[in-house]
């Protein structure tokens, strides 16, 4: 049996049921552990960390500066411009705007991310 989602062979007793599908644990986990960009709990801790200084992964550096330098982008130019997948840039971003180092911003029908600052 594989994984319904990235197709990866099941563990038979370490799989795991999710909206109908069956899912290896990997997958369970991204599916249910999703950040939430709207988190004040999460913004709150973010601002009030001991030490405060902001530790950023590298393709958190990446999407800053692609902000920085290209201006308000959709997910989409943002994800075929790092060729990343729309969950990893939810994930990325939703830490992001925890930090207050990016925000999401109606342009029109359009959502665009940009920096907290602009």
């Amino acid at each position: 049996m594989n994984c319904e989602k990235c197709q990866n062979p099941l563990d038979p007793e370490e799989h795991f049921q999710h909206s109908g599908r069956t899912v290896c644990e990997d997958c369970y986990l991204e599916l249910v552990a999703i950040p939430k960009t709207c988190d004040p709990w999460a913004v709150h801790s973010a601002k009030n960390t001991p030490n405060h200084e902001k530790t950023l992964l590298p393709l958190q550096e990446q999407l800053l500066e692609l902000m920085r330098t290209l201006g308000p982008l959709t997910a989409e130019q943002i994800c075929a411009r790092l060729s990343i997948t729309l969950d990893e840039f939810r994930t990325h971003f939703a830490s992001l705007r925890h930090m207050e180092l990016a925000k999401g911003t109606k342009a029109g029908d359009e959502v665009r991310y940009t920096l907290f600052t602009s």
